[in-house]
């Protein structure tokens, strides 16, 4: 295994777990504490890690990373920020897990299948779609019949997850050649 991989698949584990930690903290400015978290600003890093790892090593290697980040992002989730004696923090791992899970491989499949169109048709159409099943599938099993707002939160999540997924256009395309030269 090449350093850029074992990086990326790191990186991963480390975008999970940041994100699971930030998404218990809503937005407090602006009157967004109903439909926003933190979360929603450092999760689409994931897309962008799987669909580096898609174009430049194709979507076998971009599953493993997946698989990899999966693993060291939930362990220490489930390590350090699980309560379990609280069931909405045990829903929320469980919530994470599994939305990231599906979103991601989802994300690798679209990908893939787009890789010969334009440069930022595949990265931009997986990360939409994927955001969009792992913000309605995180949110629900989260916070379904909990008395959060979890639907308006959803919705908030994702028109960040839309606004920086356009961003994360730029650097997948600068990071685009150096991880392919390496």
């Amino acid at each position: 295994m090449n350093s850029i991989f074992l990086i990326l698949s790191f990186l991963m584990g480390v975008v999970v777990l940041i994100s699971n930690y930030l998404v218990q903290f809503p937005v407090h400015y602006f009157g967004l504490n109903e439909i926003l978290t933190y979360g929603a600003f450092s999760y689409p890093i994931a897309f962008l890690i799987t669909d580096l790892a898609n174009r430049s090593y194709g979507k076998i290697k971009a599953r493993k990373i997946v698989y990899i980040g999966f693993s060291i992002g939930i362990t220490f989730t489930i390590l350090f920020s699980t309560n379990f004696g609280d069931l909405i923090s045990i829903r929320v791992a469980i919530g994470s897990g599994t939305a990231f899970i599906v979103a991601q491989l989802l994300d690798v499949q679209i990908f893939d299948q787009l890789r010969k169109k334009k440069w930022f048709i595949a990265p931009l159409t997986s990360s939409l779609i994927g955001s969009t099943v792992d913000t309605f599938l995180f949110f629900s099993i989260s916070f379904y019949a909990t008395g959060i707002p979890w639907f308006t939160l959803s919705l908030g999540d994702l028109a960040v997850k839309v606004l920086v997924a356009l961003v994360m256009l730029i650097p997948f395309r600068i990071l685009l050649g150096t991880v392919k030269a390496v």
